[in-house]
């Protein structure tokens, strides 16, 4: 983010995640400059109840399992299962626990008068309609085990609706990490403020849909605790509409449409070089160039005429020994990587020196991590994109633990200065100047061979044709991203997620646009 940025200019507080020392430090100056505790207690547990009927309606719902804690989540069920009582709910609460705090307990006692069972047996609730978790909430960070532990499979064994409040049990708020076991819950409501835990693929098992149910903290207390915050802003439809290249001017030709250059492909990876150039066919660029071992060219020219094959020559094992000498500045972008074996180091150190944004994937990636030429990066004058997958990820930050997607990136953005994405479930992109985003939606059915090859020619034709628009380039690659997945998930509702191959893939791409 800009240098000059403050929270107060956030147009909500939607972008703002925290850990759960954070939100403690944040709710520590709430109380302190008067707030009750009961009276907060009382506001937050409203907005979730109100939202709780909105899911789960008395006629299809009548009967409630609360799971009740000793803390102020658990007083949160509480307020929840008094208010749902008295709206003609049949509520069965659940607490194993002797010790609670004083404002949990005086709810406790209270809902106990008005004639609510709460039991210390999980199988006291086995015929409720749907389970409220609030046990434990954000800030837990022990293993659990023992009795609870046990009641928590007990609980995840029925498969039952559970909506949990803040965080599922068991889910640790900074990493997402399930600590022994975990409420697998099927709603999330998240008060507050984002925790980091909810942009972690480790904790996307067991979120369900999540949701920020905001209850009006102030601004100045999040910019005390928070002078520098995460941003996290996460792509939608809408946006991403903005980031696309349209509508195309009426008087216009293909040079001014973008010129992509791929550099892809292998003998052993053939296929990767024709799946890269689907990707970017799929983004209507206006050009597309694609350097490759000569004896590919057969393969390329016929899969893909209107491209430009450009045929290098090659190792004894059929990778690109070289770039043929071919004018870099040509192009609008460049894209390099997939399928390129790592004997093709010339290639990727060929065209570091490009005046042309570049992205870097696969091989590109884990030839700078054999050459430990990334911080060569930094002295490149155009902007560079890096999208590793985990493994990828690790081998070229090894020092840049991994475990929170959300902070590794953002670091390995500052430490490279480039443009950072690393897929996963919940793919994240960072920027070296603080910027984030999160691709909130995403299918299994993406855990293909090939799928990477597609995004990689995709997100390169997109920035190809858009480097004129005044978007940052990071919402441009979250855009490709995004389209990528929307791909990918209209696959799997049409063929299952068995039936998404990576050549199936590319086919969809076009059908995001018009769906």
């Amino acid at each position: 983010m800009p240098e000059c940025f403050t929270i107060a200019s956030v147009m909500n507080i939607n972008s703002i995640i925290v850990t759960a020392d954070q939100m403690r430090q944040i709710e520590g100056r709430i109380f302190e400059a008067g707030m009750p505790v009961p009276a907060l207690m009382e506001k937050v547990a409203g907005l979730i109840t109100r939202r709780f009927v909105e899911l789960y309606p008395l006629f299809r719902y009548p009967k409630v399992g609360v799971l009740i804690g000793p803390g102020h989540n658990g007083g949160d069920a509480l307020v929840m299962a008094r208010e749902l009582h008295l709206r003609g709910h049949i509520i069965t609460g659940f607490c194993p626990f002797d010790k609670k705090k004083e404002l949990t307990d005086c709810h406790f006692k209270y809902v106990q008068s008005l004639g609510v069972p709460i039991s210390r047996e999980i199988e006291s609730l086995y015929d409720c309609d749907v389970l409220i978790d609030g046990i434990f909430g954000f800030g837990l960070t022990r293993e659990l085990r023992g009795e609870i532990a046990t009641t928590f499979e007990r609980i995840n064994q029925w498969g039952k609706p559970v909506l949990s409040i803040d965080l599922p049990s068991g889910i640790h708020t900074d990493t997402g990490e399930v600590l022994g076991v975990a409420i697998r819950a099927s709603q999330t409501l998240c008060l507050g403020l984002w925790k980091a835990a909810c942009f972690q693929d480790s904790a996307l098992g067991h979120l369900g849909e999540v949701e920020l149910v905001e209850f009006g903290i102030p601004l100045g207390d999040i910019e005390a605790v928070l002078p520098h915050p995460v941003l996290i802003q996460r792509m939608t439809r809408e946006v991403f509409v903005e980031s696309l290249p349209l509508p195309r001017p009426v008087v216009t030709h293909k040079y001014k449409q973008g010129h992509l250059l791929l550099i892809c492909g292998s003998k052993r990876f053939a296929g990767a070089a024709l799946l890269s150039g689907l990707g970017a066919r799929a983004s209507g660029v206006g050009m597309l160039s694609i350097a490759i071992p000569s004896s590919l060219k057969p393969i390329l020219v016929s899969a893909l005429p209107e491209a430009l094959i450009l045929d290098c020559p090659e190792t004894e094992t059929g990778a690109i020994a070289e770039l043929p000498n071919i004018p870099l500045e040509d192009y609008s972008a460049i894209a390099c990587g997939p399928g390129l074996s790592v004997e093709a180091e010339n290639a990727v150190q060929g065209v570091l020196a490009a005046q042309s944004p570049l992205i870097l994937d696969a091989d590109g990636l884990n030839i700078l991590a054999v050459s430990h030429t990334l911080a060569m990066l930094s002295q490149r004058t155009s902007p560079t994109i890096l999208t590793p997958h985990l493994g990828e990820f690790k081998r070229l930050f090894p020092d840049i633990a991994p475990q929170n997607a959300l902070t590794a990136t953002q670091q390995g953005a500052e430490q490279s200065g480039t443009i950072v994405l690393l897929k996963g479930a919940r793919t994240c992109i960072a920027a070296p100047h603080g910027s984030q985003w999160v691709i909130s939606e995403s299918t299994p059915a993406l855990a293909r061979g090939g799928s990477g090859d597609v995004l990689t020619g995709l997100m390169g034709g997109l920035i190809a044709q858009t480097t004129t628009l005044e978007r940052p380039l990071e919402q441009r690659v979250a855009g490709a991203a995004w389209w990528h997945a929307q791909a990918g998930i209209l696959a799997a509702q049409e063929r299952t997620e068995l039936g998404v191959d990576a050549f199936t893939l590319s086919q969809y791409l076009g059908r995001v646009l018009s769906h």
